[in-house]
């Protein structure tokens, strides 16, 4: 099987580095293609997988082919590659606000394809992606399209309406938690902490919250009562984050990122 990866920016390079390390296929089966010499060269170095400098090339060879470019660019990919034959390939779009029946529209037939969501946190192999897949996606395929974006996290598959959902609460919301961990550090700055200390304790704290979430399946609210004693300490900073509308104001800000999904 020959995956195709046209674009080597950030999202592809975690998604070939999942696949390589659960060895679902061997460097020589990934070929891709990007504008500038350097990326290729660069993807070449380090997976050690094949490149190209024509994305025609790359979409002929592939079997499963990932469309990993931003989303301003795909019309003109599109144009680039619709004309080659399609039997028994399978594509994957991880662009956002793309729907299935944008991109079958633009390919000007009904091709099998997968529209996927990545995140960030894909790139130390703990990504949560949304999927959903056209009715043409045969069974095969669809198992081997979720093996290989769980080779980099999780991969949950949704209806496609909630797509731009999913874009909001995973794809943007790293952004909204590293702003939260630089917040939590600075105040430990603020009362003498070493900024580098700050940012360990803040990140560690995070991500051990997180795993509390997903390995205890408590309610967040749950887990948020069991720190804040009685008259403690926590409470009080609880107090002042409700006070200045922290969760009003989180939501808010998924709400906009899921309405600006919408419009692209």
């Amino acid at each position: 099987m020959t995956i195709g990866f046209i674009g080597l920016g950030n999202m592809a390079r975690a998604v070939i580095g999942g696949m390589l390390d659960k060895g679902i296929v061997k460097p020589e089966d990934i070929c891709g293609s990007a504008k500038t010499e350097a990326t290729r060269k660069k993807m070449e170095d380090s997976c050690k997988i094949r490149t190209a400098s024509s994305n025609r090339e790359v979409a002929e060879q592939a079997e499963i082919l990932v469309l990993a470019v931003k989303p301003q660019f795909f019309e003109e990919v599109i144009e680039e590659i619709k004309g080659i034959s399609w039997e028994g390939k399978t594509i994957i779009s991880l662009a956002p606000g793309k729907t299935i029946a944008w991109l079958q529209e633009k390919f000007g037939q009904r091709l099998p394809v997968v529209r996927c969501m990545p995140n960030t946190p894909a790139l130390v192999g703990e990504g949560c992606t949304g999927v959903c897949a056209s009715p043409e996606v045969g069974s095969k395929a669809r198992d081997t399209v979720l093996e290989i974006l769980g080779s980099f996290g999780k991969a949950v598959e949704v209806s496609e309406k909630m797509m731009d959902v999913v874009g909001a609460v995973s794809g943007s919301s790293p952004a909204f938690v590293f702003l939260f961990i630089e917040a939590l550090a600075d105040g430990a700055v603020a009362e003498g902490m070493p900024r580098a200390q700050a940012y360990e304790f803040a990140a560690q704290a995070v991500l051990g919250s997180a795993k509390l979430v997903l390995e205890t399946g408590s309610h967040p609210g749950e887990l948020k009562d069991m720190v804040c004693s009685p008259g403690g300490t926590t409470i009080q900073g609880i107090k002042m984050l409700e006070k200045n509308n922290f969760r009003g104001t989180v939501m808010d800000a998924v709400i906009t990122c899921v309405e600006k999904s919408r419009k692209m």
